[in-house]
C-alpha cells in the first residue's frame, strides 16, 4: 500500500470492514485530491464490484459502461440494461453468488461507484433505482459495504448527505477528503525523489496547495521554478487549462462560481456578501447563496465571522492556492514567465499573501505549536475603522480561554528580523485593536514566518514565534 498520511481516513475505511453492519460510505472532495486512489489502494484495487461514471455522457452510454463493469464481475447477460432499475437488479445478483470477491480479512462485500454523479445524467432514473437498491436489499446486508466517490461536491451532498427523501439517515458514514498538509505534501515529495527543502515545500504549496496529483507532475530534474512553468505557464502544460476545467467539471453551470472567486481574489481577508452581490455578474438572490455554499463545500472558499465586528455578517475568502495563483498570475495575463519573475519585487508581494494562505490551510499546526490544539478557538482577519494610521490583521486567533493570538505571518528567503521601527508597527497594531473592539482578552503578537526569526532586542515583543518547520508538525 503506497499511501500517504490520510491516517483518519483509513481508519474510518477500517472501521467499516469491522462494523457488523450493513455500511454506505459517502467520499467526496474536489478534483484532483485522491479520492479515487484512496479507496483503491486501502482495497488493493479488490473489490466485489466497481464501476465508474463517464463525464459529459448520456444515459445509455452510462448503462453501457456500468453493464460493461457488470460482465467484467460475473454478469452472464450481455445486453445493455433498458434502465437503473434493471442494471442494480443485476449487480444484487452479482452480490448474491457464491463466487463474490470479498475482502480477505472481514469477508465484507465491497462495493465501489466512482463518479457517481456522472451517473446521474438529465431525466434519467438512477436516483431512484439507487435508492430502491439501498433501501429494499442492500441495507439488510450486513456484509455489504457500499462506498460511493465524486468530486460534484454538491451533487453529492444536496442528493446524498443533506437528502431529505429517500437518502436521509441511509448515509452511515462519510469522508470529506482534504488537501494535503505540509508533512503530507513533504513525504509525497520524498517518496518521488524531488530533494525539495521546507522552504521550497511552502513555496511549492503557495502554487499548487495540498493537491497530490499537481505534486506527482512535478519533475524531478527540474526546479521548482522550472516545474511551475512548465506545467503552467507553458501552452503545452498539464496544468495550463486546470484552472476553468476545475470549476466546469464540477458545476453544470460555472460561469457564477468563476465570477464570485475572482471578486473575491481582489480582497485578500475576504469580502461580504452583500459586496458579491453588487457585482454585475454574480447579482444576489438564491444563485448566489447556492454558489456560495458550493464553493464552501468544494473547499475553494471559507466562511467566517468577525468576531471583533458586531453584525458585520458573514465574510468569505479563497483558500485554495492552485485557484488564487491562476487568478493572479496566469488569468491576468501578467506573467509569462515564472523564472523572470521569480525574485523580483511583484514576487514578494505576491509570496506574503499566498503565504497567508498557507498558514490559514494550517491551523491546526499553528494552534499545536502554541500548545492550545484543545482549546476551542475562531479565527478571522480585522481591519481598523481609522482612515488614518489605521492597521489590518490578516489572522487573528481568538481563544476560548482569554487569549488573543495576533498573528503577524512572513514569508522570507532567509530569518526575518524585526528593527525598532518594525516593533512599533507590532505595537501600534495591538494597541488600535484592543482600543477599537474594545476586547477583554489578552492579546498575544505571534509571529509565522517561511523561514525563522532572528533573535534581538527588538524581537522580545514577541510573546510567540512559530517557524516554517513548525508548520510541517502533524
Amino acid at each position: 500500500m503506497k499511501l500517504i498520511g490520510r491516517r483518519k481516513e483509513q481508519d474510518l475505511l477500517l472501521q467499516c470492514l469491522n462494523s457488523n453492519r450493513p455500511e454506505f460510505l459517502v467520499v467526496y472532495g474536489r478534483r484532483r485530491i485522491g479520492k479515487t486512489y484512496l479507496i483503491k489502494e486501502f482495497f488493493n484495487y479488490t473489490f466485489s464490484f466497481y464501476a465508474t461514471g463517464i463525464a459529459d455522457a448520456n444515459t445509455r452510454a452510462q448503462l453501457r459502461s456500468f453493464n460493461e463493469a457488470l460482465q467484467e464481475y460475473g454478469c452472464l447477460e450481455k445486453k445493455i440494461p433498458q434502465d437503473w432499475f434493471e442494471a442494480f437488479k443485476r449487480l444484487k445478483s452479482i452480490l448474491q453468488s457464491d463466487n463474490i470477491n470479498r475482502d480477505p480479512i472481514n469477508g465484507k462485500r465491497v462495493v465501489f461507484l466512482d463518479e457517481l454523479p456522472w451517473m446521474d445524467t438529465a431525466k434519467s432514473d438512477f436516483k431512484s433505482a439507487l435508492d430502491y437498491f439501498w433501501n429494499s436489499w442492500a441495507s439488510s446486508q450486513a456484509d455489504l459495504l457500499l462506498i460511493v466517490c465524486g468530486s460534484a461536491t454538491s451533487w453529492i451532498i444536496d442528493n446524498l448527505l443533506a437528502s431529505t427523501g429517500g437518502f436521509y439517515n441511509r448515509i452511515t458514514r462519510q469522508i470529506h477528503l482534504s488537501p494535503f498538509t505540509l508533512s503530507e505534501c513533504e513525504a509525497l515529495c520524498n517518496l518521488n525523489d524531488l530533494g525539495l527543502t521546507r522552504q521550497q515545500l511552502i513555496n511549492c504549496y503557495m502554487v499548487f496547495g495540498g493537491v497530490p496529483y499537481y505534486l506527482n507532475l512535478l519533475d524531478k530534474r527540474l526546479s521548482l521554478v522550472q516545474n511551475i512553468d512548465n506545467l503552467i505557464f507553458n501552452e503545452n502544460g498539464q496544468l495550463h487549462y486546470e484552472y476553468e476545467q476545475l470549476f466546469r467539471s464540477l458545476f453544470k453551470k460555472a460561469t457564477k462560481h468563476i465570477a464570485i472567486i475572482e471578486a473575491m481574489s481582489k480582497r485578500n481577508a475576504g469580502v461580504l456578501r452583500t459586496e458579491l452581490a453588487q457585482v454585475k455578474e454574480i447579482g444576489d438572490g438564491e444563485p448566489l447563496t447556492k454558489a456560495l455554499k458550493e464553493l464552501e463545500q468544494c473547499g475553494f472558499i471559507r466562511k467566517y465571522m468577525n468576531q471583533a465586528k458586531e453584525k458585520s455578517g458573514y465574510f468569505y475568502q479563497i483558500i485554495d492556492s492552485f485557484v488564487l495563483f491562476c487568478i493572479t498570475h496566469v488569468n491576468s495575463g501578467n506573467v509569462q514567465s515564472w523564472a523572470k519573475y521569480f525574485n523580483t519585487p511583484s514576487y514578494y508581494s505576491w509570496a506574503g499573501n499566498a503565504f497567508e494562505i498557507v498558514c490559514l490551510n494550517h491551523i491546526n499546526e499553528i494552534k499545536n505549536s502554541l500548545g492550545i490544539s484543545g482549546i476551542d478557538s475562531t479565527e478571522y482577519s480585522w481591519r481598523s475603522k481609522q482612515k488614518k494610521e489605521g492597521v489590518q490583521i490578516d489572522l487573528l486567533i481568538d481563544r476560548a480561554d482569554g487569549v488573543i493570538n495576533l498573528c503577524e505571518m512572513k514569508h522570507t528567503m532567509d530569518e526575518f528580523v524585526i528593527d525598532s521601527e518594525y516593533e512599533k508597527r507590532l505595537l501600534h497594531k495591538a494597541e488600535v485593536f484592543r482600543t477599537e473592539t474594545n476586547t477583554k482578552k489578552a492579546v498575544h503578537i505571534t509571529m509565522i514566518t517561511s523561514n525563522t526569526l532572528a533573535h534581538n532586542a527588538h524581537s522580545q515583543v514577541v510573546q510567540n514565534e512559530i517557524s516554517g518547520d513548525m508548520l510541517f508538525k502533524p
